[in-house]
C-alpha cells in the first residue's frame, strides 16, 4: 500500500482511538494536558466555551449533561438559520451537541441525521437523544468521507471542526454534495490555516487528532468546494479565535498558524455539475 494511504489510515485510527476514548470517559474532554486539542484547555468550564463558540446559555441548557464535550470551535446550527421541517445531516456528530439544537429548530416535522466513525460516540449520542426524548434525530455508524446516506436528502449539512480530521477532505466535501438537495446549503464551523505551521506542531500526534494539523488554508478549502460543485461559497475567518485557540495548545504558538471558521456554500438547484480538474501540462 502506498506511504500516503498507510498514513490516511494510522491517522485515522488515531482520531478514532482519541474520539472513542473521550466518549467512553479513558481520556478527558476537558481536563487535557497542555498539548489538547479541540477546545480542551483546562482552564474553562465547558459551559463556558460553549459560549465562547457562540452557544447562547439556554441553548447550553436544553441538552443533557454529557451532551457538550467542549469539542467545537464555532455553533454551526445557529449559521445554517435552520427552519421548521427541515432535514439536517451533521457530519462528525459526537455526543449529540449540535443534532439535538438542530433537532429543536426543525421540529417534530423535520429530522436530524447525525454520523459518527466511533461506537463509543454514536452510544453517548443516543442516550443523550433518548434522555430527552427527541425522537426526530438518529445516529449512524459511518465516515464522512462514505456517508451512510442516500442521495438528495438533506436540506442542510453541519459540522463542528470535523472536517480538517479528515486527510481527504476533496471526498468529504464530493459526499456532502451527493447527499445535499438542489439548493441545499452547507454551514460547517472548522479551522483553516492562517500561516504554515512549523515541523513540531505539524507531527504532533495530539495535534494531529485534533483541529490543528490537518487544517488547510481557506483559498484551498474554497477550491474544494468548487470543485465538488458548491456555488455561492463564503469563508469568512474569525480573527476573535485567537484566544479560544491559544487555549488548545497553551505556549505552542497555534493561534499564529489556524484560525476558526465559518465555512457556507450551496447546492445549485438546478443540480449543477463539479468542475472539471484542471488538466495537467506538458502531456
Amino acid at each position: 500500500m502506498e506511504t500516503a494511504k498507510l498514513h490516511d489510515l494510522a491517522l485515522k485510527d488515531l482520531v478514532r482511538a482519541r474520539y472513542g476514548g473521550i466518549a467512553a470517559g479513558t481520556q478527558s474532554a476537558h481536563a487535557a494536558p497542555a498539548n489538547a486539542c479541540c477546545g480542551e484547555g483546562a482552564d474553562s468550564t465547558l459551559d463556558s466555551k460553549a459560549r465562547e463558540m457562540g452557544y447562547t446559555a439556554a441553548e447550553v441548557a436544553s441538552v443533557p449533561e454529557g451532551a457538550n464535550l467542549g469539542l467545537g470551535c464555532g455553533n454551526p446550527q445557529a449559521i445554517a438559520a435552520l427552519k421548521p421541517a427541515e432535514i439536517v445531516l451533521d457530519l462528525g456528530s459526537g455526543a449529540g451537541f449540535d443534532c439535538l439544537l438542530a433537532a429543536s429548530a426543525v421540529g417534530p416535522e423535520g429530522r436530524v441525521i447525525g454520523v459518527d466513525m466511533t461506537h463509543e460516540m454514536l452510544a453517548k449520542a443516543r442516550a443523550n437523544a433518548a434522555r430527552i426524548g427527541a425522537r426526530n434525530v438518529e445516529f449512524r455508524l459511518g465516515e464522512i468521507e462514505h456517508l451512510p446516506v442516500a442521495d438528495a436528502i438533506a436540506d442542510v449539512i453541519i459540522s463542528n471542526c470535523v472536517v480538517n480530521l479528515v486527510p481527504d477532505k476533496a471526498q468529504v466535501f464530493r459526499e456532502a454534495y451527493r447527499a445535499l438537495k438542489p439548493g441545499g446549503r452547507l454551514a460547517i464551523s472548522d479551522v483553516v490555516n492562517v500561516a504554515p505551521l512549523p515541523e513540531d506542531l505539524r507531527a504532533d500526534p495530539a495535534l494531529l487528532c485534533g483541529c490543528v494539523a490537518g487544517a488547510v488554508p481557506a483559498e484551498r478549502v474554497e477550491t474544494l468546494l468548487r470543485a465538488a460543485g458548491f456555488t455561492d461559497i463564503a469563508i469568512t475567518v474569525k480573527p476573535n479565535s485567537r484566544e479560544m485557540i491559544a487555549d488548545w495548545a497553551p505556549g505552542r504558538g497555534i493561534e499564529n498558524c489556524v484560525a476558526a471558521a465559518i465555512i457556507e456554500a450551496r447546492k445549485p438547484r438546478e443540480g449543477g455539475a463539479p468542475t472539471p480538474a484542471p488538466r495537467a501540462c506538458c502531456g
